[in-house]
């Protein structure tokens, strides 16, 4: 009974894999590197990625239970359309797949549309999957510290309809529970979605206030700049996927990132505390070396 995990070293793979070991569980990680992998003792590492048809399969073989995280890059859903017919093949039957809260409402958004034609795909397949909808990451704040620290202006431009922010490490000990509950099942379980969200919804005013609270000093809102954001962004990552984001930050404007009613509950009931607050990690994220 093995559970293997994809996207083994990313930031919501490594937090999925370290709840498994702490729960006891037979983990397997695929990863493309494995002298680079650093994963904890007892887990066992699979070389490959999803395009590499032979080395998923050997990948998925003896594997019980499979959690599904496909990263943004541009033939995101050619990999998870070749691991859910791999899986298939295999006789998996129990997964856990990482989409996106709204993922049928943000159509325009090249990602988050591939993450919904993969739930179809889940369904259209038969498969017995725990779909986590997590909303926006408070990690992703990492890459904005140094603008916020040293310009004073937090420039997000998350508007005023507002996100529900979840940390990532709530997200990777939701999944891992998840995991867990399929895999001891005496039969595979009924599909089911779970939204996964923080425990209040910030808009860009709030967080900025969070911040000049956390340090000290006035912080101001960067404003709903969306042509701004994707030209910030060009300067580390690739246009495409600027793009993706810039128009992913248009829909924050016009939708947010809002809770059904007792997703909160929900999520509290599961981990058996409060979900972490943004105040929180940003306070941690700010902390003195």
């Amino acid at each position: 009974m093995t559970i293997l995990v994809t996207g083994a070293t990313g930031t919501i793979g490594r937090n999925v894999v370290e709840q498994l070991v702490k729960r006891g569980a037979d983990v397997r990680a695929l990863v493309r590197n494995p002298e680079k992998a650093n994963l904890p003792a007892g887990v066992a590492v699979a070389q490959g990625d999803l395009l590499d048809v032979d080395s998923v399969r050997a990948a998925f073989s003896g594997v019980s239970t499979l959690f599904l995280l496909n990263a943004v890059v541009p033939d995101e859903f050619t990999q998870a359309l070749t691991a859910l017919n791999l899986a298939r093949e295999a006789g998996i039957e129990r997964f856990v797949y990482l989409s996106v809260i709204h993922s049928d409402l943000y159509v325009n958004v090249p990602h988050f549309a591939g993450k919904f034609g993969v739930e179809r795909m889940i369904e259209q397949m038969g498969f017995k999957a725990t779909i986590l909808r997590p909303a926006y990451f408070m990690n992703n704040e990492l890459m904005i510290k140094d603008a916020v620290t040293g310009y004073g202006v937090y420039p997000m431009p998350i508007g005023s309809k507002g996100l529900a922010m979840i940390d990532a490490r709530d997200i990777g000990e939701i999944a891992a529970i998840e995991l867990i509950r399929r895999e001891t099942s005496a039969a595979p379980l009924p599909l089911e979605r779970i939204n996964l969200v923080g425990p209040e919804t910030l808009t860009g005013a709030k967080a900025a206030a969070i911040w000049s609270e956390v340090l000290g000093r006035a912080i101001a809102y960067g404003g709903d700049d969306t042509a701004g954001f994707e030209k910030n962004l060009r300067q580390f990552m690739p246009p495409w996927m600027a793009f993706d984001m810039r128009v992913m930050g248009e829909r924050f404007l016009t939708e947010g990132m809002i809770p059904e009613p007792g997703d909160v509950e929900r999520l509290t009931g599961m981990l058996g505390r409060p979900l972490r607050s943004y105040r929180d990690f940003v306070a941690e994220i700010s902390a003195p070396v």
